[in-house]
């Protein structure tokens, strides 16, 4: 009998459809969820000033070895034989060992630059590429191949057909419980989420999917270079070039 939990990594950038992901999956009774658990160890390495920096390190781990054993060996409760791991790829540095990731469900997750960058910038200001994770999600798809790429704004045009592929891709049963959810903040929520979940924490289930054109998205003018070099990964990315 094969005792080892089934491990889904959904890698994406900041300002995605990842916490809303994170929520559905949490909602089968099956299923751990792990929030960001690089987060500490990418800002202690890097030194970067994130909202909330501090208090992120310290809630850790900020050690990589560390980090890393959680994702391999999750911890589940009694009934429990999934983790999903909501990943930030921009949390993956150059000095890192990617040999981990390799043995579990991969799926990357993107959304069109110009939404990205446009919630991104209300909340911390002149973003870099990396930090929008679109370079580290083109590396994740070279390293591993054919792997499945979600695009938000077709997801949430239909969650349940989405759902029912990612449910098939990782061999689970999809269940009806991930389409919505309680209102309000999780245990599981990194301590970050006072800053960044506030819309998700009021939400039940995913929002219906926009309608406006995402490439007339106003951006600051200093962001439409960003918004360009952007687009060239997340076109590649979908193309699967």
């Amino acid at each position: 009998m094969n005792d080892r939990p089934t491990i889904i990594r959904m890698w994406s950038g900041p300002r995605n459809l990842s916490t809303a992901l994170m929520r559905s999956w949490e909602n089968r009774p099956d299923t751990a969820v792990m929030d960001e658990p690089l987060y500490a160890f990418f800002l202690a390495t890097t030194g970067l000033d994130h909202p909330m920096g501090n208090q992120v390190i310290s809630a850790g781990p900020a050690d990589w070895d560390e980090a890393i054993d959680r994702c391999l060996h999750p911890r589940l409760e009694p009934g429990q034989t999934v983790s999903y791991q909501k990943q930030m790829a921009h949390h993956l540095l150059p000095e890192c060992d990617l040999t981990w990731i390799d043995d579990a469900v991969n799926v990357l997750l993107l959304r069109h630059p110009r939404r990205v960058i446009a919630s991104y910038v209300r909340l911390r200001e002149r973003p870099t590429l990396l930090d929008l994770g679109f370079p580290q999600l083109t590396m994740l798809r070279d390293r591993l191949g054919d792997v499945p790429v979600v695009e938000a704004d077709g997801f949430l045009a239909d969650p349940e057909a989405g759902l029912r592929r990612l449910c098939e891709h990782a061999e689970l049963e999809f269940q009806s419980a991930m389409l919505d959810w309680p209102q309000g903040p999780r245990p599981s929520d990194g301590v970050w989420a006072s800053h960044w979940y506030g819309s998700v924490e009021q939400s039940s289930g995913f929002a219906p999917a926009p309608t406006d054109d995402p490439d007339r998205i106003e951006l600051p003018p200093e962001a439409e270079g960003l918004a360009a070099e952007a687009m060239t990964h997340y076109h590649a990315l979908l193309a699967g070039d």
